[in-house]
């Protein structure tokens, strides 16, 4: 009888897909609901491909997104793997750490319920 062998794979395969972990994408939707009640967003979108994951909130289904929040490991060792992007897609706050991205839309929500 003659064995077949079939080598181990080492190291770890890159996933097929990046996508939010479970703490990651609460802290997303909390924010998204606060934002709903304060009647500045009514749709989001979620995007999950092999170099990055995206959520984007629109304030109409039809326009472009008024915030996209975008995960990207490769970038984690570099400027940091989440970008917040504006309206426009210019971006808005980069980092290593998902709360202080998301500091300026926070930031904005704690505007609009004072006002």
């Amino acid at each position: 009888m003659n064995a077949v062998v079939t080598p181990f794979p080492l190291g770890r395969a890159a996933p097929a897909q990046v996508g939010f972990e479970r703490d990651e994408l609460q802290r997303i939707l909390d924010l998204y609901g606060r934002m709903v009640a304060a009647g500045e967003w009514r749709d989001y979108a979620m995007d999950f491909g092999k170099d990055a994951a995206v959520f984007c909130a629109y304030r109409r289904a039809a326009e472009y997104p008024q915030a996209r929040i975008e995960k990207r490991p490769a970038l984690r060792s570099k400027q940091g793997m989440w970008t917040l992007y504006g309206e426009g897609g210019q971006v808005l706050k980069r980092g290593h750490e998902l709360a202080g991205v998301l500091f300026p839309l926070e930031r904005r929500l704690v505007k609009l319920v004072s006002d």
